[in-house]
């Protein structure tokens, strides 16, 4: 969804088409896709075409209240940052998100800065600087996505992670005098939390040394992170494989460890 403007593109139904035709027109596409299906035992495709009739015009029908945020009383924008222009931006991503969660949405994913540039993340220049905007346009949306999912009884039953693609050196990238420094990519360690789903909060897994060059003990693999994710989801990578390429996959392809000092 963009953080600006329409936040779904190419969602409103023509003008000149109401809610009740559309839907007749969509049952008479659905009945004769169904004869045809009949003729045809196994066709995937056409299957999956008359879901996404079915998933195209319940969300014409129930998008639009659900990214009205202009409905959210007063102190609940202002408690996700919408009324000021450095968290505005991140808070709607997350304040969209609790809606969705209301509502029964499975999966949602917020991306904050992106984009390589001045909205970037990736300080390989005037680290300082850059920590201290970016922390400050996602602080309060995160916390404020946090208390509002807890206090609406969410929390527990709503997994939320955060995480990055990769971490950062301690040591800075620059040796020139006066020169602003930043940081380089560090593919072997990365910082990542969790908060509800049964998670237990205050507990920590995997330690790097001082350089954060190398793990401390044994290293945890993204594959580890992806079964622990699944097992919190009710997700069994083990149980769930398919053939392809003459190989048996799974999930997490090779298995990962499940990292049970993380879970309630």
């Amino acid at each position: 969804m963009r953080d600006e403007g329409t936040p779904i593109l190419n969602l409103t139904r023509p003008h000149f088409l109401t809610e009740a035709e559309q839907r007749r027109e969509f049952d008479v596409i659905r009945r004769l896709n169904e004869h045809h299906l009949a003729e045809r035992d196994g066709a995937s495709e056409l299957e999956a075409r008359i879901s996404a009739y079915e998933l195209a015009f319940r969300m014409q029908t129930a998008a639009p209240e659900i990214v009205d945020l202009e409905s959210e009383p007063k102190h609940i924008r202002e408690l996700y940052g919408l009324d000021q222009d450095a968290t505005a931006g991140f808070g709607r991503q997350c304040l969209l998100a609790r809606r969705l969660v209301e509502r029964g949405v499975r999966y949602s994913l917020l991306i904050h800065g992106v984009q390589i540039g001045a909205h970037s993340w990736d300080d390989h220049n005037n680290v300082e600087g850059g920590m201290m905007k970016h922390s400050r346009e996602v602080d309060q949306p995160v916390a404020a996505l946090l208390e509002d999912l807890k206090q609406r009884g969410l929390l527990e039953d709503t997994l939320v992670v955060w995480a990055s693609e990769m971490g950062r050196t301690p040591f800075v990238n620059s040796t020139k005098l006066g020169a602003n420094p930043g940081r380089e990519h560090n593919s072997y360690g990365l910082c990542m939390w969790m908060a509800g789903g049964d998670v237990q909060g205050g507990t920590t897994a995997g330690a790097t040394d001082e350089y954060s060059l190398r793990s401390v003990g044994e290293p945890i693999h993204v594959r580890d992170v992806h079964a622990t994710i699944l097992e919190l989801m009710g997700l069994y990578d083990e149980e769930l494989t398919f053939q392809h390429a003459g190989r048996i996959r799974k999930l997490t392809d090779i298995g990962g460890k499940v990292l049970r000092e993380i879970i309630s």
